[in-house]
């Protein structure tokens, strides 16, 4: 196997941090990671007399491509790293542009990538993401924190942590080079990640209901799913944009593949399965992994043998989903990121948590600094994290399920779409999270779009047993074709003042409402001449037709302005029967 070093320099802080290390400190972030970094840079931007310590166990710089995985950014991320920590000229000219999320479903062997249904755009969003290459990017942020002159250290390990709560400050124990050396911190904020020190010594770990496995690899070759096909008339779909620049996923049964192009000329590819689905055992090795996608993604297994010689690392994550219990304290301690709450890669949400919880971390150390009394913020911003994180969980427990059938999935990658801009996305480009504990009616909304988003992801399951017809060749790109949609998408950096923002974002929970309402209607319409000669369709449609949260929602959708109507297209988008979307 290859390896990519980069060749950016290591930022001198960290050279002679350690010689030069203070016995007392502001703010200790354990973990010098993309989490850890853009938290020191946000704290270091909004208080730039805080005294701030990072303490990362590898040494920089550390190896381009080759290194970590969350390598897609969606909007709330790209958002934060663009405008909040003001890195807009590296990820213009050292990351590369996002051409959305695009899906390929299975079908008749996955042999021919034009045969398969498509979701995806045609051209480019109005809000842009990235493509990160993740080594990259933390090279240049350890860079121009250093320069700000945060003490960063790397090559360094957290041996002790000593909360002391009724203290000024607690301790942090550090070691280099065979060297320790005690910190006295005001704030200890845990970004180590999956190690997760300051939750296993607190005890704050709490299983959640969804368990998938993962393993990937990178390789140093740019592969182009465009070359897959000489279908002209599929070449042709996309008319401005390059598939290759999507994160391009291969859905089937309980199973997801990621393609991310990065713009060290590597391709990033990652198998994620249910672990009920698909055994870990059999893609837990990268010969096995590679058998598993010769089985599963014959096209993507050829192009891989073609570069075997080319690969750079391979690794897998067992069950990597986890929730906790705590990540605020008033006690001046945080969790952050991947040391807090661990969810799934589908949607790249993770990128969005950290961003959501630097930024609550940093509203408690500025307002901590002016001498409020942060212990009922803290627990404010606590509940409002942790509510989110259930929000984007039950996108994914339980859904492996029907990611092999494109009608239902079109469908629901849609409303997880139209929920995410509705919602955590308007909010974040409002910056309103950090005040939402403030506002009983913004976070009684927020709870309003958990239990309709628990209640519609059932719904999925339930049409997904029922309805479950073969699909080929269809093109499904919703931004082109449904204007609400895109409206969503524009709203968030609408920068409303705070009370339009407080009306719009009651407009768009009345609006998931109605469109949740639209599809349980829709659904049942379409699936009652199937009842009529399989009982089991015609008890689920009983079923629907009877549980009054949903016929709830049906009248909410009924009750919608008749001048303007919402779209019904959405749902079907995915249909077997439907014609072949051909926009221009």
């Amino acid at each position: 196997m290859s390896s990519n070093q980069s060749s950016t320099s290591a930022p001198s802080a960290a050279a002679s941090g350690w010689a030069t290390l203070e016995d007392r400190c502001d703010v200790a972030i354990l973990g010098g990671g993309i989490t850890g970094l853009t938290l020191a840079r946000q704290l270091r931007r909004a208080l730039p007399d805080l005294r701030i310590v990072v303490a990362e166990r590898q040494q920089h710089p550390v190896p381009e491509a080759a290194h970590k995985v969350g390598e897609s950014s969606v909007e709330v991320q790209a958002h934060y790293l663009r405008e909040v920590l003001g890195l807009q000229e590296h990820l213009d000219t050292e990351q590369l542009h996002k051409f959305g999320l695009r899906m390929f479903f299975s079908h008749a062997g996955n042999t021919d990538i034009a045969s398969r249904v498509e979701y995806g755009q045609i051209k480019p969003a109005p809000l842009p993401s990235y493509q990160l290459d993740r080594g990259r990017l933390e090279n240049h942020l350890g860079t121009l924190v250093g320069e700000a002159g945060v003490v960063f250290l790397t090559g360094c390990r957290v041996e002790q942590v000593t909360l002391r709560p009724q203290e000024e400050t607690h301790l942090v124990r550090l070691t280099r080079d065979g060297a320790s050396r005690e910190i006295a911190a005001r704030w200890v904020v845990d970004a180590t990640g999956r190690s997760g020190l300051l939750k296993r010594q607190l005890g704050l770990a709490k299983p959640i209901a969804h368990h998938a496995n993962a393993s990937w690899f990178r390789i140093a070759h740019p592969i182009d799913i465009d070359e897959w096909s000489t279908d002209e008339a599929w070449r042709s779909r996309v008319v401005n944009g390059d598939r290759r620049l999507s994160t391009n996923h291969l859905m089937g049964d309980g199973y997801w593949v990621w393609m991310i192009p990065l713009s060290s000329e590597s391709i990033s590819i990652g198998i994620v399965a249910d672990a009920t689905a698909h055994s870990f055992d059999g893609f837990n090795r990268f010969e096995r992994a590679l058998d598993w996608l010769r089985e599963h993604e014959p096209q993507l297994a050829q192009e891989v043998d073609k570069h075997q010689d080319k690969v750079q690392d391979f690794r897998v994550m067992k069950d990597y989903a986890y929730g906790c219990e705590q990540v605020y304290s008033g006690d001046r301690w945080c969790l952050t990121g991947e040391a807090g709450v661990s969810i799934d890669p589908l949607y790249s949400s993770g990128g969005d948590l950290m961003a959501i919880s630097n930024g609550l971390i940093t509203d408690l150390i500025e307002r901590d600094r002016c001498g409020e009394d942060i212990a009922e913020l803290a627990v404010a911003h606590n509940q409002v994290y942790l509510v989110l994180a259930d929000v984007w969980l039950v996108a994914y427990a339980g859904q492996y399920q029907v990611m092999g059938n494109p009608q239902v999935m079109v469908a629901k990658v849609i409303w997880d779409t139209i929920i995410y801009w509705a919602v955590p996305g308007l909010l974040f480009f409002h910056d309103k999270f950090r005040r939402l504990g403030a506002s009983p009616q913004a976070f009684q909304n927020l709870l309003r779009t958990w239990h309709l988003h628990a209640r519609v992801q059932q719904f999925f399951r339930e049409w997904h047993a029922i309805d479950n017809p073969p699909a080929a060749d269809q093109f499904a790109d919703p931004y082109s074709l449904l204007e609400f949609i895109v409206d969503l998408h524009n709203g968030m950096a609408a920068e409303l003042p705070d009370d339009e923002l407080e009306r719009q974002f009651s407009r768009n929970v009345r609006l998931l409402e109605q469109v949740s309402g639209q599809l349980v209607s829709t659904v049942i319409d379409r699936l009652a001449p199937q009842a009529l000669a399989d009982p089991a369709t015609a008890a689920q449609l009983d079923a629907w037709r009877d549980e009054e949260f949903l016929t709830d929602l049906v009248s909410v959708y009924r009750d919608e302005d008749p001048a303007n109507p919402i779209d019904p297209s959405w749902i079907t988008l995915g249909h077997h029967d439907r014609e072949r979307q051909e926009v221009a």
